[in-house]
């Protein structure tokens, strides 16, 4: 941020361990200068003894705040969330803030995705995950918002449906556009700048149920799904020299934007089931939603020794069992 002190304008970065810490300390320098300043415009700034300032340094009452404040798991760690103003989206940016790390949401309705932020405390920006020159400028907007990247969840999809000896070729292109490319275009600019901060990183992508076990007419979000899952892998296999660990998690039946209450109806009806026997159609007999989602996410980015991994949250479903 920058400061103006009698004409001249003063460059300075924050920084804290986390977002609010950095604010005070920008406030308190902000405050430092603004004071010596307007001193020196009347006589002359002295600041206080070295021993005067330990004294208020460690005050004993101070410390026993301070001793107090135990940080989280996550704390000072950004966490970059595509699909951010979606469902499973939001309930991965709540579950990593509650463990104290930083989000940003990145979603293709700006809008939507700055309103989301703004009760969580992060950072909402507008970011079309297709394009990648978007998707380059949002990772600098990260980078000048907080200095660097740790955790990147790369979450945006939507699923496209046909039979797959009948879909036309724009339909499967389009799909694969989002759902395989635009995991590629993000995964590629979170590892420049993990690489450029050389403290390693995590990648994590959400995969789907219909990578390892296609279901009729879902050919075109199944394809490049499963491709996506063997990119978490080839980033693991190329990256962990770097220090970057690259897993997935792979979900069931998520109400969400994508699997809508519309899409339940239907795929229930023509099952023959209620929506909460289709629902809770696995081993288990339960519902799986967003924040068990959430929950696999924030696993798998507190395993420092876990790389190609995939994570599998949907109550038990054997046909989708990997081998």
């Amino acid at each position: 941020m920058a400061v103006s002190v009698s004409g001249l304008r003063y460059a300075f970065f924050r920084v804290g361990a986390t977002a609010k810490d950095a604010s005070v300390a920008a406030d308190i320098a902000e405050t430092t200068i603004s004071v010596i300043a307007n001193a020196e415009k009347g006589g002359r700034f002295e600041s206080i003894s070295e021993r005067d300032q330990f004294e208020i340094e460690y005050w004993s009452l101070e410390q026993a705040k301070l001793a107090g404040r135990k940080p989280q798991p996550l704390q000072g760690q950004v966490v970059v969330i595509t699909g951010g103003a979606g469902t499973i989206g939001l309930a991965t940016a709540a579950a990593f803030r509650a463990r104290g790390a930083e989000v940003v949401l990145l979603d293709l309705d700006a809008p939507r995705a700055k309103l989301a932020a703004t009760p969580l405390n992060a950072l909402g920006i507008g970011c079309n995950v297709t394009d990648r020159r978007s998707v380059a400028a949002a990772f600098d907007a990260v980078i000048a918002a907080y200095g660097g990247v740790d955790v990147v969840v790369s979450n945006a999809g939507a699923a496209w449906q046909g039979r797959i000896g009948d879909v036309d070729d724009a339909t499967l292109r389009q799909s694969f556009e989002l759902n395989f490319w635009a995991h590629q275009s993000v995964a590629q600019n979170a590892v420049r700048l993990m690489r450029a901060q050389g403290l390693g990183g995590c990648l994590l992508f959400n995969t789907s149920k219909q990578a390892v076990n296609p279901g009729p007419d879902f050919g075109p979000y199944g394809l490049p799904k499963a491709a996506t899952l063997f990119l978490m892998r080839q980033y693991a296999l190329d990256h962990g020299a770097d220090g970057i660990r690259s897993n997935a998690v792979n979900a069931d039946r998520i109400r969400s934007n994508l699997l809508t209450d519309e899409m339940i109806a239907q795929r229930s009806k023509a099952r023959g089931l209620s929506e909460a026997d289709y629902m809770g159609g696995n081993l288990l007999g339960l519902e799986v939603t967003a924040e068990d989602v959430a929950h696999c996410f924030v696993s798998l980015a507190k395993a420092p020794k876990t790389t190609g991994a995939v994570l599998t949250v949907d109550g038990g479903n054997i046909a989708a069992a990997l081998r």
